[in-house]
C-alpha cells in the first residue's frame, strides 16, 4: 500500500518533493518506532493509523474499568508524556459509555480516528451504548459538532432553545 502511495504520489510531484515525502515518511517511521516503546510503558497500544493528511499517528487507551481515555500521539515530535487528542468517556453502567470530553486540534482527523476506537472499544467491551451532551460551550461549533457525531452514526438531539443536548449510538462493525 506504502509503495502505491508513493507511485501515485510520484505521478504527480516533481523528483524533488518526492524526495523531501520520502525523507518526511522515513523520520516519522523513525519517531514512531522510538514513541511506541515510551507510550508503551504507560498505555496500551491499539493501533497505527494515518490521518487524512497522511500523517502517521499512535492511537492508545487508558481504562481502569471506571473511565477510558482514547489517545492520539503524532508521529512529527517526541513522546513527552501527554497526548496530542483524546476522547476521555467514563462507564455510567454496565451497557453505557458516556463521553465526557473531546480534547484537542481539529480538522485533522484525529477525532474521527479516535471515535472509531471507541466504538471498536465498546464492542469489545459488550457495551450497548455511546452518549454523551452537547453543552453552551459547543454552540459556537454546533454545526461541525453535529456533523462528526452524525458522520460517526450517533443520533443527535439539539435543544436550541436551552442550548443543551444529547448524542446516542449503538456500535455495531
Amino acid at each position: 500500500m506504502l509503495l502505491t502511495k508513493l507511485g501515485a504520489v510520484a505521478e504527480k510531484k516533481d523528483p524533488d518533493e518526492l524526495e523531501q515525502n520520502l525523507e518526511d515518511l522515513e523520520f516519522q517511521m523513525f519517531r514512531m518506532q522510538a514513541n511506541v516503546k515510551e507510550i508503551a510503558k504507560k498505555r496500551q497500544i491499539l493501533g497505527i493509523e494515518q490521518t487524512k493528511e497522511e500523517k502517521w499517528v499512535i492511537v492508545s487507551i487508558v481504562d481502569d474499568g471506571h473511565a477510558c481515555k482514547i489517545m492520539i500521539n503524532d508521529c512529527e515530535s517526541a513522546f513527552r508524556g501527554s497526548w496530542d487528542f483524546s476522547i476521555q468517556a467514563k462507564y455510567e453502567d454496565q451497557s453505557t459509555i458516556f463521553i465526557g470530553d473531546i480534547k484537542g486540534e481539529e480538522n485533522k482527523g484525529y477525532g474521527s480516528i479516535c471515535m472509531d476506537y471507541l466504538k471498536e472499544h465498546a464492542i469489545d467491551q459488550n457495551v450497548q451504548y455511546i452518549k454523551g451532551d452537547l453543552a453552551e460551550r459547543d454552540f459556537d461549533h454546533l454545526d461541525r459538532l453535529i456533523h462528526f457525531y452524525e458522520k460517526h452514526q450517533f443520533d443527535v438531539e439539539v435543544d436550541h432553545e436551552n442550548q443543551s443536548g444529547s448524542i446516542v449510538c449503538q456500535p455495531h462493525w
